[in-house]
């Protein structure tokens, strides 16, 4: 009887290692997830694939549907086992979209600092960031106070072509404040030029805030000024021309979703605006040279703008350096590209002067 009822066994119908299927959440355990696959028995996800997500059951319940890929349909126990993680980067960016979509609350863990705000690892195992204007008064707008903490946040950004996910923490924890600043930025104009404070400074650019009084309310919002927004200029080095609680006048060039971008240079006119008509084709002027190499020589004709003698034309014993003055004239401008080709003006070995 036993080698009969042995041989008469059924396995999972149409369960296949490697597979992946839909199925919804019947129990959820301490160590363990249940899920209906359609099998003989409920697939279960336990030991180190239930460690994976174990920090994210409570956005988990009943009757939830979700993907999971096949590791056995039956176990030494005849139980069939599953991985959520073969099969969550589809179902999670999905779970992500609709989380934003319906303002839902997402549970995260708070990994580690990062330029600006902390890294979070997100249900399912994916990394997300908490920018450090998205953390409320809750943590003291510190990320530093929310490393290794299970944190609870809004979806703000979801774009998976990028690998990108954006939370915030205030929207669940100050969603009123939060509220009343995304109308106060509303009513802000773009090209609007104000008095701001420099709350921090990043290797990516400085993080300023501006007190607008609106409505006779008066709000401190926070925003950045990208690195490329800080000078006609390539700058090098933020640190080197911004420290914390400097006053600064910056220009608002972008509210998108409620996030501030604001420029310095733009507060003074491009030096390329009309550059055609200052430096016509043949025109001779002095410049600087500033950096060697191995193309040719950066010349400064003025503030923000250089041009190139191209190694071709530093023959005849020319040996240019940094911060020889030079004469050279206007052979091209890509006005585009913001590029101008230059060459020398006389006696190749006499084009120094002081």
């Amino acid at each position: 009887m036993e080698d009969l009822l042995s041989g008469s066994e059924v396995k999972a119908v149409g369960l296949i290692h490697g597979q992946t299927v839909k199925g919804k959440i019947t129990s959820i355990k301490s160590r363990s997830l249940f899920i209906d696959v359609g099998g003989k028995t409920d697939a279960v996800v336990t030991g180190k694939e239930f460690e994976y997500i174990k920090d994210f059951i409570d956005d988990l319940k009943l009757g939830d549907e979700i993907e999971v890929q096949i590791k056995q349909p039956e176990d030494n126990k005849g139980q069939i086992t599953v991985s959520i993680r073969g099969a969550a980067t589809g179902f999670g960016w999905q779970y992500f979209e609709e989380k934003m979509k319906a303002a839902g609350e997402v549970t995260v863990l708070g990994k580690e600092l990062n330029r600006g705000g902390i890294v979070v690892v997100a249900p399912f195992g994916f990394f997300g960031f908490i920018p450090g204007s998205q953390i409320g008064s809750k943590y003291n707008g510190d990320p530093d106070q929310m490393l290794s903490k299970k944190i609870k946040a809004k979806v703000l950004e979801v774009d998976q072509a990028k690998n990108r996910l954006v939370f915030s923490e205030r929207l669940v924890s100050e969603p009123e404040k939060v509220g009343e600043e995304f109308n106060a930025i509303d009513k802000i104009e773009v090209g609007s030029i104000m008095e701001a404070e420099v709350v921090r400074v990043e290797p990516f650019g400085v993080f300023v805030k501006i007190n607008p009084t609106i409505d006779e309310h008066t709000f401190e919002l926070e925003g950045l000024v990208h690195i490329s927004e800080i000078s006609w200029e390539k700058v090098d080095n933020v640190n080197n021309m911004f420290k914390a609680k400097d006053k600064i006048k910056v220009k608002l060039i972008n509210k998108d979703e409620g996030r501030l971008q604001f420029s310095v240079k733009r507060l003074a006119g491009d030096p390329w605006d009309n550059i055609e008509e200052k430096y016509p084709k043949d025109k001779e002027c002095d410049g600087v040279v500033i950096r060697n190499a191995a193309y040719g020589a950066i010349v400064r004709l003025e503030t923000a703008v250089e041009g190139l003698v191209h190694i071709s034309k530093l023959t005849g014993g020319v040996d240019l350096k940094d911060g020889d003055k030079i004469r050279v004239y206007i052979e091209s401008i890509d006005v585009p590209k913001r590029k101008i080709s230059l060459g020398l003006v006389g006696d190749t070995k006499k084009i120094l002067y002081k």
